[in-house]
């Protein structure tokens, strides 16, 4: 077999037999890692002056390897997230190389040697109750689009739901009688549950049975105008065209399907729901994202200290920090 007929073979079974057969990715994901490849093999092809059909095994090399992370931050202007996600598709495109050509073994230990650039952690923006019920309050009820927007954005706030796992979301996966459910397609294949509000209940009920509005089981729950399922993106749009007035430009904060994954986790936690039911419920694989809400939360509660201070005190000099004198405020601040 030549090189090139070997590097296509090689592609062609990463995708079936090892991205789709092998870790069970969803087609989102394998879109991504295709995405990736696709602007590698451009790059590749560009940088030899030759066409993508007559590249071989050995042009996927650590130095073509390099000049594209380099490529993607200084020409296509990626941030370093952008960066450091195409890097692990080629982790990964590399080690399941490694496992089926030896010869190029050496070159892939230097791929997988490769780090990942350091990011500061992102932001968790989310709405206080009052914005949350607000919002809910002013949105329009009137006609199909107006009840399906009222339900969306009702059941990203009951369930925390990634967008995704609400595109992908189909009538079948709704149990809407006296205890409603709903299961879940989230990260890795997974499948949770996640019990409903009463009032997102009935929504959901509402649209579903609004003219128009197929419910078999595969139909999905929330529709364009046209019919067809909404995308990601789709959701995104409406999400925004909805709460763009409660962005607030002093945070930084946009709000976006995933302020209301954010805003119920918070809400949750302050409920006094336990962290592990939180990640449950969310469909977290790894309970430190999880416990970043709990960090918010403690330090939202500091700063509502401070606020609320006596003012005649704020300005008084100590030379022992008030936590180490004030048991009283020792035990409180041990027990948030």
């Amino acid at each position: 077999m030549s090189g090139t007929q070997q590097l296509g073979s090689l592609i062609q079974s990463f995708f079936i037999d090892h991205l789709v057969t092998v870790k069970g990715l969803r087609p989102s994901s394998v879109r991504s890692y295709s995405d990736t490849i696709r602007l590698l093999l451009c790059f590749i092809a560009e940088q030899k002056g030759t066409r993508i059909t007559k590249l071989a095994l050995e042009d996927l090399s650590f130095g073509h390897v390099i000049g594209f992370l380099r490529y993607l931050e200084d020409d296509r202007h990626n941030g370093v997230s952008t960066r450091n996600q195409r890097l692990a598709a080629l982790h990964c495109l590399f080690e399941y190389i490694a496992s089926r050509e030896p010869a190029m073994l050496e070159t892939c230990q230097r791929v997988a040697a490769i780090p990942m650039k350091r990011t500061p952690p992102a932001e968790t923006h989310f709405l206080e109750r009052d914005e949350m019920q607000g919002l809910l309050q002013h949105l329009p009820r009137t006609g199909r689009l107006a009840q399906r927007n009222h339900a969306l954005i009702l059941f990203l706030y009951n369930t925390g739901a990634r967008a995704q796992e609400v595109a992908e979301l189909r009538a079948g996966n709704l149990q809407l009688g006296e205890h409603a459910i709903v299961r879940l397609h989230g990260k890795g294949d997974k499948w949770r549950t996640c019990p409903l509000w009463d009032q997102t209940a009935k929504q959901l009920t509402v649209l579903l049975d609004s003219p128009g509005q197929p419910t078999a089981a595969d139909d999905p729950v929330f529709r364009s105008a046209t019919g067809r399922a909404l995308t990601r993106y789709g959701i995104y749009k409406v999400v925004r065209r909805l709460a763009k007035h409660l962005d607030d430009p002093g945070t930084n904060r946009t709000v976006g399907p995933h302020v209301f994954r954010h805003t119920a986790a918070m809400h949750l936690l302050e409920s006094g729901v336990e962290i592990n039911v939180i990640r449950g419920w969310l469909g977290h694989a790894d309970l430190t994202t999880t416990n970043r809400y709990a960090e918010i939360n403690t330090r939202t509660k500091l700063e509502a200290l401070r606020a609320t201070e006596p003012p005649d005190t704020s300005e008084v000099h100590r030379t022992t920090p008030i936590w180490r004198t004030d048991e009283t405020l020792l035990n409180w601040l041990t027990n948030l």
